[in-house]
């Protein structure tokens, strides 16, 4: 079963990502700011990560980059209401980037594929591959 993890200050939002994330049969794990988050990327070792760009004390960009410092494989997700950082270059970084709404379609999609690239990526690579 993969493991999310969600770093999304807005908890409305946290809580209905929790629910039909959990839904599709993954395990989410779910953070309200971005120090939490990295927090929790390192103790859980998700296997995707979805992250809110504004953020207090941490942004999601910020976050990114630290985590990819460490990790640079987990695959991530910039899910916001903000279209405009699409073409801001520190967003690049990103898997994908999924403009927020209710409707959870297209985030659900976006995970799926990135799941789906990243383990076939690890058969490819072969038992004892290093990544």
């Amino acid at each position: 079963m993969n493991k999310i993890l969600i770093a999304e200050d807005e908890r409305n939002l946290r809580n209905l990502y929790l629910v039909e994330l959990q839904e599709e049969g993954y395990t989410v794990v779910v953070a309200s700011d971005g120090r939490e988050a990295l927090d929790l990327f390192r103790k859980e070792r998700p296997d995707l990560v979805v992250l809110d760009i504004l953020m207090p004390g941490m942004d999601g960009l910020e976050l990114m980059g630290l985590m990819l410092a460490e990790q640079n494989q987990v695959p991530v997700i910039l899910n916001t209401a903000y279209p405009a950082y699409k073409d801001n270059f520190l967003s690049w970084s990103a898997d994908a980037y999924v403009i927020k709404s209710a409707d959870l379609r297209e985030l659900k999609r976006e995970i799926r594929r990135l799941l789906d690239e990243h383990a076939r990526g690890e058969k490819e690579q072969g038992p004892g591959a290093e990544g």
